[in-house]
């Protein structure tokens, strides 16, 4: 006759070990979350850190304007960080200052002019200059428009910022109404690609520059928040049927 208490015994152990498993897994679940937790804390720190670094280590070159016995490490017999954003700022003000009297704007002037003569220095100064000029003051409208496009194939859309709507030669040789926009990469959006598109096939949206950089930065993961019902006919430019 079978032991009636084999049964019970098996039963136990199942039970057990399914006690014992849910714990493992409840466990491994809470050290996950816990684990996520800590890394959207310390990545945005991690990373501002990061940045932070790097641009101080680029400032900090500034201080090859300085004589070699007024530099940190003759006066304190280290290296300070940080010493190179101080000196920078005050070089940008002090800049600033000057060239906004009209006895430096006439010097400014003077310099840039001899400074476009010499060849191919000329070219990437005059070039650097309009492009500050273009997306650092109000003058012009790049970079103030986010837009959504076609890019790279019908069917997949992305963000781009409009540079330039005025394109003479290309609309004239294209007979079409384009405009000029910058296709960013992600996660860095200081590359990518740019296009001539028609204006008719470009969609402007609502998002600001700053949160379309956000959005570029973040792989996606950050995107604002869209006050507007969506409309259908906002979000696609309109195709004509087959």
């Amino acid at each position: 006759m079978a032991d009636p208490t084999s049964t019970d015994h098996h039963d136990g152990d199942d039970a057990g070990a399914g006690d014992d498993k849910g714990s493992r897994r409840s466990f491994a679940r809470r050290l996950r979350n816990h684990l996520i937790a800590g890394l959207l804390i310390w990545v945005p720190v991690m990373v501002t850190v990061w940045v932070i670094r790097f641009l101080s280590r680029i400032l900090d070159q500034s201080l090859v304007l300085l004589p070699p016995p007024w530099r940190p490490e003759a006066l304190f017999g280290t290296y300070i960080p940080g010493v190179g954003i101080v000196l920078s700022f005050l070089l940008l003000v002090t800049t600033g200052v000057v060239v906004r009297n009209l006895f430096g704007g006439q010097i400014v002037e003077g310099f840039e002019n001899l400074v476009r003569r010499i060849p191919v220095i000329g070219a990437v100064y005059g070039g650097a200059k309009t492009f500050s000029e273009t997306v650092l003051t109000d003058k012009g409208k790049s970079f103030k428009q986010v837009v959504l496009l076609e890019f790279p194939r019908k069917g997949l859309f992305s963000v781009g910022f409009i540079t330039s709507e005025e394109m003479d030669e290309v609309q004239a040789r294209t007979e079409q109404d384009v405009v000029c926009v910058f296709v960013p990469t992600t996660p860095n959006p200081t590359t990518g690609f740019l296009v001539a598109v028609d204006r008719n096939e470009i969609v402007r949206l609502d998002m600001t520059v700053d949160e379309a950089f956000k959005m570029l930065l973040t792989l996606g993961v950050v995107v604002p928040r869209w006050q507007k019902p969506p409309v259908a006919a906002d979000l696609a430019p309109q195709q004509p049927p087959p």
